[in-house]
């Protein structure tokens, strides 16, 4: 009974330390960040998400696809979109991107575009709308670190 107690309470441990990192960032502000850590994370991401459209569009032409591999595709795809969405509200919308600074606006612009195609990779397995969120994280890149 003692063990079985001991085991159920380092697992809780476990399962809390856990939980308190699995988010992007925190709102404190710690004024610890790395920007450009972010940016190969959504970049990440977008290879992720390209790759998994890919193992979609093979698994549906098989004559008998393996419908438990094409959802988990499927959930990865939508996993990794979603996780490029955390990051540019999250981290960059409330944190990062100041108010009333220069190119303020041009920089909630592409955050927004990203978040567009970030859902339209969710929707589709088209990998044109892949290539234009990294084509927006590359623009977003340059005009965010050209005030750095």
């Amino acid at each position: 009974m003692k063990k079985h107690l001991f085991q159920s309470l380092v697992g809780l441990f476990c399962f809390v330390i856990l939980l308190g990192t699995a988010f992007a960032h925190c709102e404190i502000p710690c004024g610890i960040y790395d920007d450009q850590a972010r940016i190969n994370m959504i970049l990440e991401h977008i290879t992720t998400i390209e790759k998994s459209m890919k193992q979609i569009k093979s698994l549906e032409k098989e004559k008998s696809p393996d419908f438990n591999q094409l959802v988990r595709w499927i959930m990865n795809k939508e996993h990794h979109a979603t996780e490029i969405q955390t990051i540019a509200t999250q981290y960059f919308m409330t944190q990062r991107i100041k108010l009333n600074v220069k190119d303020y606006h041009q920089k909630l612009s592409l955050l927004q575009q990203m978040l567009v195609y970030s859902m339209k990779c969710k929707q589709t397995t088209d990998l044109k709308n892949a290539a234009k969120l990294k084509d927006l994280v590359k623009q977003f890149h340059q005009l965010y670190f050209a005030g750095h």
